[in-house]
């Protein structure tokens, strides 16, 4: 997931292109992925339910913690907040996927439970992650989810992830002013709907209208979004939520953006130059965080930590990630592509990516 707030165009010519990207596709690795998984393929709808349900909870009951906490009581509460919301709204992947039919209201859940409250509803991220999965589209600039950060200007890096912070304040205005406003001016509706309702970071990304059924379920959770944060903004102005409580959230709500955004920055190597590029050279250009580290579960939750497994295998619920992990380790050997691309961490992945941008100042 990654955030549509982040304009930078600081690219420059690749001065080489990694051998990873232009690896033709490993049929051994293909066919194993497709045969070892086969019995991993259904969602298990009571762990998806009791997964959200559980981080909604902890998420909503740790910021009223921290609003109403003081010293470092608040300050852990707010930690928690952070992180149990973090993983809420990763579901918004798991949605993107998701066939609805076999997963019935849990869609229209996730909006009610965290997609309208926190300001972002399913709809800017169906239709546009699946672009990103498109095998003629990854890494082109036909995707809305790619940068290739690896062969920009060092001083990319770190306004990519501060711009993050001010996401919340981003979708309120989006929400808030924008989305009444272009119901009366036309002309600003098309602009909304291009530019500003999708959960993208190639500037370049221009969405299309919604159609039909999409269109229908698009306004009813947008209205949805819009009177939530109309009713916000009028709340804070009138003094009935206190400007510490909403400040407190929003500032809950920019540390959740910046982690996502972190995350984002090391779910791929962001080496590609703009080729289309085979299946496995998508596969080595992302990254899998596999145990025995934990911190990844914190930062990368359902199933993300997986991602360039995810990327190889888009249809297994997050669930199954681990277990198809496991399976594919333990049958492809050593030589296998597979195991390039798993990383021991955070840290040595964002080394990784800003050491390949030192050069082109």
């Amino acid at each position: 997931m990654a955030m549509n707030t982040v304009t930078l165009d600081a690219r420059v010519p690749a001065a080489r292109a990694s051998a990873s990207i232009k690896a033709a596709d490993d049929k051994a690795m293909l066919r194993a992925a497709a045969e070892l998984t086969r019995d991993l393929v259904a969602a298990r709808p009571g762990v998806y339910w009791a997964d959200l349900i559980a981080s909604v909870v902890t998420g909503y009951a740790a910021l009223v913690g921290a609003a109403m906490l003081s010293g470092g009581w608040a300050i852990a509460a707010g930690v928690v907040a952070v992180l149990a919301l973090y993983r809420a709204m990763s579901f918004i992947h798991e949605v993107s996927h998701m066939k609805h039919g076999l997963m019935r209201g849990f869609r229209e859940g996730w909006n009610v439970l965290v997609g309208v409250p926190m300001l972002i509803p399913s709809f800017m991220y169906e239709g546009v992650h699946t672009l990103h999965h498109a095998k003629t589209r990854y890494g082109t600039v036909e995707d809305p989810e790619y940068l290739p950060l690896a062969l920009m200007k060092p001083w990319t890096l770190p306004v990519f992830i501060l711009v993050s912070a001010l996401a919340p304040l981003g979708l309120l205005i989006r929400y808030g002013v924008l989305a009444p406003l272009s119901a009366v001016v036309p002309g600003l509706r098309r602009v909304v709907v291009e530019r500003y309702s999708a959960l993208a970071i190639n500037p370049q990304f221009r969405r299309r209208a919604p159609e039909g059924e999409a269109k229908l379920y698009w306004n009813r959770v947008e209205t949805a979004a819009s009177v939530w944060a109309v009713s916000l903004i009028v709340l804070v102005a009138t003094g009935i939520l206190p400007l510490r409580a909403f400040a407190i959230g929003f500032g809950i709500a920019s540390a959740v953006a910046v982690l996502n955004q972190v995350r984002t920055l090391v779910a791929h190597l962001w080496e590609n130059d703009g080729e289309a590029m085979t299946v496995t050279a998508q596969y080595l250009d992302s990254v899998n965080v596999p145990p025995p580290t934990l911190l990844p579960a914190l930062w990368a939750p359902v199933g993300l930590r997986y991602h360039a497994l995810h990327h190889l295998l888009p249809g297994l619920p997050y669930h199954s990630l681990g277990e198809a992990h496991r399976r594919l380790s333990a049958v492809l050997d050593a030589g296998s592509p597979f195991h390039k691309a798993s990383y021991a961490g955070l840290p040595h992945l964002a080394a990784k990516i800003a050491r390949s941008t030192m050069g082109r100042r």
